[in-house]
């Protein structure tokens, strides 16, 4: 039984240390605990987040609940609203001062087993500073029941008695797991030296599921996007799987922060008992096509998305009990049989949680108007399914003709599929004999049908749609979209529609008859060939389209009378390249995407392509460079040939007028100067005086013409 602890009426807030509030545990038991009044277990209160299945929804903290510090794993992360201060820390004392400070601390080491270490060293810090608290503090470890996966049978005769709190000295870890039971080890010892000044407790959780999901993400994330035939589950999928939703397991941390009960080990887990098999079979079923596919352990570790330490959990064989929580808390359940039986709630908690809920749009228009290209592109950009007739009737006849081929071989169906066979066989007969009587053409209740069970597939309500131009008529929308004969009871607030396949925004391109037919005539002959955009065929459709659309009850009438946002664009103008300027209007008014983003192989063919699109652009600025390069050498050389040229022009006429100015000065040396001087030198090198120069100069002064 609990302690009994006084209660008073206006409760006082305390406060709450939890490492790693960014987490996944994190997050949410703070979130659950700011919501709960301290002491409200004792008296059977609900906390106020229990009107809300939304891990993202606003929190409004009421007077008296407990307030939430903590530290980030990533430091990059943003402070949740509901956290009334981050803790940062640079070294062990700084983190030291803010624990002592809180009256709850709650360490997890389930996500990240580097907290394995600063969690025994807090409690450690804790017990040897317990004399100078005022008051009594609480420590809990929030440990993993993987501590627990090498225990032995209680009786090895029945190995499916469950194990309990009272069995938890017998408990055998995994041996990737000891660091954690060393910590559970520790926590409980040094939560019996001092009771008055501080307690501990140990809670060994189950695996944890719901809101965002955790260790099954990658079973609702591969459902969700549904690119496989079918969910893989590892082994022989027949271990038992102890489990727990993660707000049942903030309740059961809430329940010991109030009651401080005299058990210091507890189990977390819900009253499943549920195998690994029928949660992969019932996640199959709400979110994929229900096949469930057995693969080896060795097959298991090769998938990208399974770390080691996940393959251990999910293969985990437990069965266990949590007597004392069910016996002595006060806990309202979220999922207390476990996730096979809460499958639709966890869908919704899950969907809602990572923003993935399906986006449905109806695209209509007049024929030409580019009702197809914009489909195409929004699904792509978006990553919804793109619904156009011609196509839901190909795949619809397609898949019954394979359906009707096995059941008419014979081969092994289980029941709920052989019943399906045959009302596909009955229907692909029922369509092949409507196609020869209306030549080729199919009644509309049967294109509806087919439209329906399109709408309401998987894939269609998982990720979404775009209606390509159907339907046209008010009666096709009205019957596309009728609730069905077993569907609950529509709200008062709701209109007498199928919500699950309601567009939530309806498109509406519009464009005058002469546009209309000036774009499809300009359309290539290859393009046109074999389609209905002849020009016979366009006047015929456009005709009937106006017809329709001057009708009183018009589809777009029908979309208003529900309340269905309609949006009217004029494609008249838009001149734009593949309507670019029609799809900025439509993302705008759609907004962001609802998925997971890009997946790793198109964020690799993405950075590849940016990849080759940077090399053939360095290739072709290289490519220019060398041209202006060679273009400028090219330019140069031809210039220092023109420049040589010039100069040696130049110096030729130079050298002739220096030449013709010197003709006067040589004739006049070649008649009076050289034949006196050339006298002089032979007379000289006749004679070979000693001073040859004073010689010739006497002979020419001699001999000088102009002397008289």
């Amino acid at each position: 039984m609990a302690e009994e602890e006084f209660i008073p009426s206006n409760p006082v807030s305390k406060k709450v240390f939890i490492n790693h509030i960014d987490s996944y545990h994190g997050k949410n038991i703070s979130k659950y605990l700011t919501s709960c009044v301290v002491g409200s277990s004792l008296e059977g209160e609900e906390a106020e987040e229990t009107e809300s299945v939304d891990s993202e929804a606003p929190v409004k903290v009421k007077e008296g609940c407990y307030e939430v510090v903590g530290t980030l794993r990533d430091s990059t992360s943003e402070k949740p609203e509901w956290i009334k201060e981050i803790i940062e820390f640079s070294n062990k004392e700084q983190l030291a001062e803010q624990l002592v400070e809180c009256d709850i601390v709650i360490y997890d080491i389930t996500e990240d087993p580097d907290q394995i270490l600063e969690a025994t060293w807090a409690i450690n810090h804790m017990s040897s500073e317990s004399e100078m608290f005022p008051t009594q503090k609480l420590f809990i470890l929030n440990s993993t029941i993987m501590t627990w996966a090498k225990s032995k049978p209680l009786d090895p005769d029945d190995p499916e008695i469950p194990f309990t709190e009272d069995d938890y000295r017998r408990r055998k870890p995994h041996p990737n797991f000891k660091n954690h039971i060393s910590c559970e080890k520790q926590v409980i010892k040094l939560g019996k030296t001092n009771k008055s000044k501080l307690i501990s407790f140990v809670v060994a959780t189950g695996l944890t599921y719901g809101f965002e999901e955790n260790i099954f993400h990658y079973l609702f994330k591969t459902a969700w996007h549904g690119d496989v035939d079918a969910l893989q589950c590892f082994g022989s999928g027949q271990n038992a799987v102890p489990t727990i939703h993660v707000k049942d397991l903030a309740a059961i941390l809430q329940n010991i922060c109030d009651s401080k009960p005299k058990t210091r080990y507890l189990l977390a887990v819900d009253d499943s008992q549920t195998t690994m098999i029928d949660i992969v079979k019932a996640v199959a079923k709400s979110l994929h096509n229900g096949k469930v596919k057995l693969i080896s352990d060795e097959d298991a570790l090769l998938r990208p998305d399974i770390e080691q330490v996940d393959f251990d959990t999910v293969l985990v064989d437990l069965r266990m009990d949590a007597v004392f929580v069910k016996e002595n808390m006060n806990i309202t359940w979220q999922c207390e049989t476990g996730i096979p039986d809460s499958i639709d709630t966890l869908k919704k908690e899950y969907k809602e949680s990572r923003k993935l809920l399906p986006m449905r749009v109806c695209l209509l228009g007049p024929p030409g108007s580019g009702k197809s290209m914009l489909s195409k592109q929004i699904s792509d950009t978006f990553k919804l399914h793109h619904i156009e007739m011609k196509e839901v009737i190909d795949e619809a006849m397609q898949r019954m003709e394979i359906s009707a081929a096995r059941l008419n071989a014979g081969e092994e169906e289980e029941e709920d599929d052989e019943g399906k066979a045959a009302e596909d066989q009955e229907l692909l007969e029922t369509i092949k004999e409507n196609m020869e009587q209306n030549q080729g053409r199919l009644d509309d209740s049967i294109i509806i049908r087919l439209f329906r069970e399109k709408l309401h597939s998987q894939p269609c309500q998982n990720q979404g749609f775009v209606l390509d131009g159907y339907p046209k008529l008010y009666d096709q929308a009205k019957e596309l979209f009728a609730p069905d004969e077993d569907a609950e009871e529509e709200d008062d607030k709701g209109g007498n529609y199928d919500k699950l396949t309601m567009p939530e925004i309806v498109m509406s391109l519009e464009a005058n008859d002469e546009f209309l037919r000036d774009r499809i005539m300009a359309l290539p002959e290859r393009v046109v060939a074999g389609t209905h955009n002849t020009e016979e065929g366009l006047n015929r459709r456009l005709a009937e389209f106006r017809l329709h659309s001057n009708e009183e009850d018009t589809v777009l009438n029908y979309f208003d009378e529900n309340e269905t946002e309609i949006v009217t664009i004029d494609v008249a103008g838009d001149t734009s390249e593949l309507m670019i300027d029609t799809m900025n209007i439509v993302t705008g008014k759609l907004g962001k995407p609802r998925n997971y983003g890009l997946t790793d192989d198109e964020k690799f063919e993405i950075e590849r392509k940016a990849a080759v699109d940077r090399m053939q652009k360095d290739d072709e600025e290289r490519e220019y460079r060398e041209a202006n390069e060679e273009a400028g050498r090219k330019l140069r050389e031809q210039r220092e040939s023109e420049w040589s040229a010039k100069l040696e022009e130049v110096k030729r006429q130079e050298s002739e007028m220096l030449e013709n100015a010197s003709i006067p000065l040589r004739n006049y040396l070649m008649k009076h100067v050289m034949p006196t001087l050339t006298e002089a030198l032979i007379e000289c090198c006749k004679a070979r005086p000693d001073d040859g120069v004073d010689f010739v100069a006497e002979y020419l002064f001699r001999h000088n013409p102009q002397i008289d």
